[in-house]
């Protein structure tokens, strides 16, 4: 049959007078002879015309179907990113599910000393999963296109890819549009994107909500004819500009050019306890690991059959070699902090955050926090709020117990003042005081 279609395709291009026209009343009624070859010799006439009619209609199917038709329009976009929005939802769901699953199997959930690592989004408030967070934020890029399309963009083009390089080449390459149409507002050549041009379909369409931000600025899809093409392309067309509507171009092209990536943020779900004897034991669940549940109980497992054998055979420095990798298998820690009172104070921290992040946090949840106070880590370190070291590399990771205490000199002025406060942490704080477990 494919055979049969070329042979007819072929007949018409040769026989045709021309682009449109139709065969001549000559060219029908001659047959036609199939090339002679080794292996046959027989001719076989043309087809009628009206077989060749269908042979045309054939093709013309033929090659429809091979050239799917592109939907560019913003909703068609829009549509299809719910679409993988959905796909990605239900994917993370099945992931966590499993996930869950594990987790039931290496501990008791009741046993654990939080539930989970949890972030809120800073578009919604929401409080967020891990595997929550990406698909929540992109659901929340995507509503924002009713408010406001030039934000609601920049955020996709800045949030939806991960590759900044690529980030960067698209921002740059959509720049450098706006500054020639500035710079040429009455050239139509500078207002005129070729959809099918290379550098455009390499570095600036696969970046998801560039389109979207041409869209913003003013651009329309369009079908144009192309200079020795007998198809029309698609191109993407900015009517003639307005002085003051350059200079809106030029602001839009700043807040692109500005754009950072919207990222869940941390939530440190502070809690404080009543004074306990186990506030230095800890059971994380599996959101603390970059392992899964069942790779870390089968790494604990080896790691403990190999402590004694190993514990001889090597030197400090080469245990604190292997301590520090351990600690790099953690994504988050777990601190606690016992005040003066004996009650005690937790939060999530992410295992590269500052000591700055630490104290800051603290400062914030007392109610005298203006005043100085020291941190001492296990062991007796005291931490050094200026220095530009994170809690792995303090030994502060997955989890450790810290003692605060207030700076004695500043206390023994108080004190003489009589301006002496009990009361440590904030009311809000003290009114979720919990006892542990």
């Amino acid at each position: 049959m494919k055979k049969f279609l070329e042979d007819i395709k072929k007949d018409i291009k040769f026989k045709s007078a021309g682009p449109g026209k139709a065969l001549t009343e000559d060219a029908r009624s001659k047959p036609a002879v199939a090339p002679s070859s080794s292996s046959t010799k027989h001719s076989r006439h043309a087809p009628s015309e009206g077989a060749q009619m269908a042979g045309a209609a054939a093709l013309a199917r033929i090659e429809q179907t091979q050239r799917p038709k592109v939907h560019t329009s913003k909703e068609a976009i829009r549509n299809q990113v719910k679409r993988e929005l959905e796909a990605e939802a239900a994917a993370l769901a099945e992931k966590e599910n499993v996930v869950r699953a594990e987790e039931s199997t290496v501990r008791d959930p009741a046993c654990l000393s939080v539930s989970g690592v949890y972030f809120t989004c800073p578009l919604t408030g929401a409080t967020l999963t891990k595997s929550q967070r990406e698909v929540h934020i992109k659901e929340a890029i995507l509503m924002r296109f009713d408010e406001d399309n030039i934000e609601a963009s920049v955020m996709m083009v800045h949030t939806f890819t991960k590759d900044r390089e690529k980030v960067k080449a698209a921002v740059d390459i959509i720049s450098k549009y706006v500054e020639n149409i500035c710079k040429n507002p009455s050239e139509e050549k500078y207002r005129k994107i070729k959809v099918s041009n290379k550098v455009f379909q390499e570095k600036v369409r696969p970046v998801e909500g560039s389109w979207e931000f041409l869209q913003a600025l003013g651009f329309i899809s369009v079908m144009l004819p192309v200079e020795g093409q007998e198809e029309e392309e698609e191109f993407l067309v900015l009517p003639e500009q307005s002085a003051d509507d350059l200079e809106l171009m030029k602001e839009r092209r700043d807040r692109l050019q500005r754009g950072e990536p919207v990222r869940a943020q941390l939530d440190r779900q502070p809690q404080a306890f009543r004074p306990s004897p186990n506030a230095q034991r800890f059971e994380l669940p599996p959101d603390f690991y970059n392992l899964t549940a069942e790779e870390l109980k089968k790494e604990q497992q080896q790691r403990s059959e190999l402590v004694e054998k190993n514990a001889m055979l090597r030197t400090k420095a080469m245990r604190e070699r292997e301590e520090q990798r351990e600690r790099r298998k953690y994504n988050y820690t777990l601190l606690r902090i016992r005040l003066p009172d004996g009650n005690l104070l937790q939060a999530t921290f992410y295992a590269w955050d500052r000591l700055h992040a630490l104290f800051e946090f603290v400062r914030e949840s007392l109610v005298d926090g203006w005043q100085p106070f020291e941190l001492v880590a296990p062991g007796g370190q005291k931490l050094q709020e200026s220095e530009e070291v994170t809690l792995v590399e303090s030994n502060l990771v997955p989890a450790a117990l810290l003692t605060f205490a207030w700076d004695a000199a500043v206390q023994a002025d108080i004190a003489a003042a009589g301006g002496n406060s009990s009361t440590l942490l904030k009311p809000e704080l003290l009114e979720k005081i919990q006892t542990l477990s």
